[in-house]
């Protein structure tokens, strides 16, 4: 008897230091307190049946909003409270009524927890309507209180399809409660009357809209307001591009302002570290009549010209600002493609912009440059292609748990029995 109660408390024992050891303790885990109210952060996504479309890099627009998200979602600062309001996620009939109610709160707003939001994030497949006007007035509802920053970020691929309620009467009446709550806007392959309607939306509250046409666009400019939330007094540094890498200035992480001749080519130099990731992203905005056809164009070189990666946007119509972005991970020093010490990676800022003979082309246009340098994730535990990042470690405590428990409770059940015979 005295051997059996030894054995279960082992096991009690056994179990909790796995417990413990796992999960941090309340007091560790426990954010310090600041004095300053956190941002706040509403991703609101279109999930209408049209995100089915496979034309963005070889993929279905669901699938590159959802590995935007992921990316997104790896970087969001630690202060910003940020929900996931989805659009046309639920009902896939034909009623109008019903489909024009279709917005849920995927993930509330507050505090990320990273694994969590990639989870819900996965779930979702394109669905139904569009109700981008009913999706706004309960965005702003999830970010109503308090007096922290308050920003409301829409991706869509189209119109909205609940009409009479127009999503830019809306928007004008939120600017109108003084709330001081801006909408930026992003359009996926947008045509003309999609990328009327958001650009009107997001200049009703004092917002920003973006056309994008590839996934590392779509992820660098939502990571791009997100930080802008989080540091909204923050101004960019005015800084000047060269015509070579060689004279080209050195940045480092953050935003920066500078001015682009039409059809220029504009340098700029970033170290990198071992086992760092660069993450770049650039907006040049049309501050006067452009012509239709215009494009943007970032590239990441080698200090001897070889280019490392890229990102382009093109545009066929009026558009405030067209925006790209880039990523590249330097591999660790440890691996066998890595060089030891810094690596100076050359950007390119390039646009294809072009006016009409009665347009002053200078000043040159407005470019914003936003650049920021971490640790690069690691690709043999990156699993958030399925929405779960990193969280496999605790299946694997849990089966490890479960493991020890059940050949101790054998040890257990065979003692008693051996007890009982004799």
């Amino acid at each position: 008897m005295i051997m059996r109660k030894r054995l279960a408390a082992g096991v009690c024992t056994l179990l909790a230091a796995l417990v413990v050891g796992t999960f941090p303790t309340g007091a560790a885990a426990a954010d310090e307190p600041s004095g300053k109210p956190s941002p706040k952060v509403e991703l609101v996504l279109d999930v209408s049946g049209s995100m089915r479309t496979r034309d963005i890099d070889g993929g279905s627009r669901m699938t590159a909003a959802k590995q935007a998200f992921n990316e997104v979602l790896d970087t969001v600062p630690e202060q910003v409270q940020l929900g996931i309001r989805t659009l046309g996620a639920n009902y896939p009939g034909n009623d109008r009524k019903t489909g024009c109610k279709d917005t849920r709160q995927l993930y509330p707003v507050g505090q990320l927890d990273r694994t969590e939001a990639k989870t819900a994030v996965a779930t979702l497949a394109p669905t139904g309507w569009t109700p981008i006007g009913p999706a706004l007035q309960a965005a702003a509802r999830d970010l109503k209180g308090g007096e922290a920053t308050r920003r409301i970020v829409l991706i869509s691929d189209g119109e909205d399809t609940c009409a009479p309620l127009d999503p830019c009467v809306v928007a004008r009446d939120i600017a109108a409660q003084g709330i001081h709550l801006v909408i930026d806007t992003l359009g996926l392959v947008p045509d003309a009357k999609t990328r009327k309607q958001l650009t009107c939306i997001a200049e009703a509250t004092g917002g920003t809209y973006t056309s994008v046409r590839h996934t590392n666009e779509l992820s660098g400019r939502v990571t791009q307001l997100v930080d802008r939330a989080a540091d909204p007094v923050a101004t960019p540094v005015a800084t000047e591009g060269a015509d070579s890498c060689t004279n080209a200035p050195q940045l480092k992480a953050g935003l920066y302002s500078d001015r682009e001749r039409f059809a220029e080519h504009r340098w700029y130099r970033v170290d990198v570290r071992p086992g760092q990731e660069l993450r770049a992203s650039v907006s040049v905005a049309a501050d006067r009549a452009v012509n239709n056809d215009y494009g943007v164009l970032l590239r990441a070189l080698t200090v001897h010209g070889r280019e490392l990666v890229r990102g382009q946007e093109s545009g066929t119509g009026r558009t405030d600002a067209i925006s790209t972005g880039l990523r590249y991970p330097k591999p660790p020093a440890d691996s066998d493609d890595a060089q030891t010490g810094a690596e100076t990676v050359c950007l390119q800022v390039s646009n294809s912009f072009s006016a009409p003979p009665a347009v002053k082309t200078a000043p040159g246009l407005p470019v914003e440059l936003n650049i920021a340098v971490v640790d690069a994730p690691d690709k043999a535990s990156d699993v958030a292609s399925f929405g779960l990042g990193r969280g496999w470690w605790l299946l694997g405590v849990l089966a490890l748990t479960g493991l020890v428990s059940g050949v101790l409770w054998g040890w257990i059940s065979r003692l008693r029995f051996a007890g009982r015979t004799n």
